[in-house]
């Protein structure tokens, strides 16, 4: 079973990733021109976005559900807090395109991946 139970280990390593991944997409929007580095910040955005929902998991549920089925993720989110699931789910739906698609993430879905990045993050630090 992919499920991860609470552990201070983990709760403390998917928190740092968060930390890291939202940091380094707001270095790079600050840094970046308009249309540098879009599918990267998005990239980012989305790795932030999966760390913080496990920090809102782990802090909720007392576990996370590490698989390859993001619907389950998706899932699992819902329970702790249905507005985060929502967020993720925009993220994922953004990452196959940012991560391996051929043509440049447009401002539109930046600002997008970036608005849900920081739901997540916010509200696992609040949980």
């Amino acid at each position: 079973m992919p499920r991860v139970d609470r552990d201070p280990g983990a709760l403390y390593g998917r928190t740092t990733k968060m930390v890291q991944f939202v940091e380094a997409a707001e270095i790079i929007l600050a840094l970046a021109d308009d249309d540098e580095l879009r599918d990267a910040v998005v990239t980012l955005a989305v790795h932030a976005g999966i760390a913080a929902s496990d920090v809102i998991c782990l802090r909720r549920l007392g576990y996370y559900w590490q698989s390859g089925n993001h619907h389950e993720a998706i899932e699992h989110l819902r329970r702790a807090d249905a507005a985060s699931a929502r967020h993720l789910s925009t993220l994922l739906s953004l990452k196959t395109r940012a991560g391996y698609g051929h043509d440049t993430m447009s401002p539109s879905n930046v600002t997008r991946a970036v608005r849900a990045m920081q739901y997540l993050s916010e509200t696992a630090r609040a949980a």
